[in-house]
């Protein structure tokens, strides 16, 4: 099949979060499966440019309508560590993609709403026909609509797969987009079968115009699928994502093995495998002199990713000082976007930062995120929702025990190993259900006291998660199904 993904990010060019190493890995894994794979992305001007090689101008003149007349466009090419990628480069007053940022923008709307247009008249001018358009996420919501209100005469054969990262984020705008991008008519998308929001009847939303027009739509694990439909997870599209049940589904995202494997990673001073775990305490060693950690006989418990109210910092706060008190070490890597957060946490690190067991690191850096995984004992996810998260996984493959609320895809990946009843040897970390104090105690209470006083238990836990294959390869069957599914109706 010839597959065209459609996304505002793809690691580690344009980088921001989950979406930018799903749109990497899936990629690879259909092209070792003997598809052929583009990926079109705006050229932002944050590109990391050393990660693309054989940059050159592929389309010199592209224009892109939009309100009553075009926008000339560049089209550039380039190898993304194997990936062949098409960056689109507006040249216009409105500067869409020469931020400095990837997301943030108050015109965000606007900029990938022309994204959507300027990929779908690249891809009809350049002549590419692929099979399936594969769409990410709310910036992309739009191509499913104008593929077939306006491209189906030029492209009538092309079917879409739509994937929702993250229902927090939409895309909410008014009519002004339609008019933008040349769909027009507001009396026939702002409608309840079409693009209107459901709680604002006078603005339109790109997600569910995704949902709607699209052949098929998947959330990045079946558990978050289901939650999403039946829950307010779905914050809103519920009722949208009931009457269209029949093209839902749920694909568990993978990992890049790769990029993270304890046996081959470059970023790691100590590579281990099931039959040298021993090699990883050196690994933890490295960490604390780099962040001025005692060494001492603690555990040291982590975490990395966003700080933000999906990711329960309520309870990442608490897991710190609970960490302390109970004589192990904290770790946590993680910028955040929320003003009031990124507060909290400035006066914590500044509070903490002499202190010889713990250290904040308010930033993601991703080679210390390598030596972070390598050297803890424990990661800690106390998510409000998690549609899929890959710390979990990554943290499997590393022999670094997670500690999870069961939400989503942490609960698909992660079983008890007290409770689940899974046998004892696929049972691979600690599961928490409220998303209180108590809840999150209850599990670091038990995997801390198996590591105190049962370490052998604790060393055969780490090897019950090492074995788990979280790749890309049983996810990327279920995307080659789906494809043939929507490429034969």
């Amino acid at each position: 099949m010839y597959i065209v993904m459609v996304a505002p990010e793809c690691a580690p060019a344009a980088h921001a979060g989950g979406l930018g190493d799903v749109v990497f890995g899936l990629s690879r894994e259909l092209e070792v499966r003997g598809h052929a794979v583009e990926i079109i992305l705006p050229r932002y001007d944050s590109l990391h440019m050393d990660q693309i090689w054989g940059w050159t101008l592929d389309y010199a003149d592209l224009w892109v309508p939009w309100y009553n007349g075009a926008i000339h466009c560049s089209v550039w090419f380039g190898f993304l560590h194997g990936r062949k990628c098409f960056f689109i480069e507006p040249h216009s007053r409105d500067n869409f993609f020469n931020r400095g940022v990837i997301y943030g923008c108050p015109d965000d709307t606007m900029r990938f709403a022309f994204f959507s247009r300027a990929a779908l008249e690249f891809m009809l001018k350049a002549n590419k026909r692929p099979d399936i358009i594969h769409c990410h996420d709310w910036p992309t919501g739009l191509v499913p609509v104008l593929l077939f209100e306006i491209y189906k005469h030029g492209m009538p054969h092309q079917r879409v797969c739509f994937t929702i990262h993250n229902f927090k984020h939409q895309g909410i705008d008014g009519e002004r987009v339609l008019w933008a991008t040349g769909l027009g008519r507001p009396w026939h998308y702002v409608h309840d079968d079409r693009l209107r929001d459901n709680f604002n009847p006078a603005a339109i939303n790109f997600t569910k115009g995704g949902i709607v027009y699209s052949n098929f739509v998947t959330t990045v694990s079946r558990g978050h699928a289901w939650e999403a439909t039946h829950t307010d997870q779905g914050y809103g599209l519920g009722h949208t994502l009931h009457r269209h049940a029949h093209k839902i589904g749920g694909v568990r995202n993978g990992v890049d093995y790769d990029m993270w494997n304890p046996e081959t990673d470059p970023m790691i001073p100590h590579r281990y495998n099931l039959e040298s775990l021993e090699r990883k305490y050196w690994n933890k060693d490295v960490l604390r002199d780099r962040l001025w950690l005692r060494k001492d006989f603690k555990p040291l418990i982590a975490y990395i990713g966003r700080l933000d109210s999906q990711k329960g910092v309520h309870l990442v706060r608490h897991a710190l000082f609970y960490s302390l008190a109970r004589g192990a070490q904290f770790v946590l890597l993680g910028p955040t976007s929320d003003p009031a957060i990124g507060q909290e946490f400035s006066r914590l690190k500044h509070e903490l930062n002499d202190h010889p067991d713990c250290h904040l690191e308010l930033r993601f850096d991703h080679e210390l995120a390598h030596l972070v995984y390598a050297g803890a004992d424990m990661v800690v996810l106390p998510s409000n929702f998690e549609p899929c998260g890959l710390v979990q996984m990554i943290a499997l493959r590393y022999g670094t025990i997670p500690i999870v609320r069961a939400v989503g895809g942490l609960s698909e990946t992660v079983f008890d190993r007290d409770f689940s009843t899974r046998p004892p040897e696929q049972r691979n970390g600690y599961v928490f259900h409220q998303s209180d104090r108590t809840g999150i105690e209850s599990a670091m209470r038990r995997a801390l006291g198996l590591w105190y006083d049962y370490p052998q238990e604790f060393r055969y836990l780490m090897l019950n998660g090492m074995r788990y294959d979280y790749s890309w390869n049983h996810p990327g069957q279920d995307y080659v199904n789906i494809y043939d599914h929507i490429r034969h109706k």
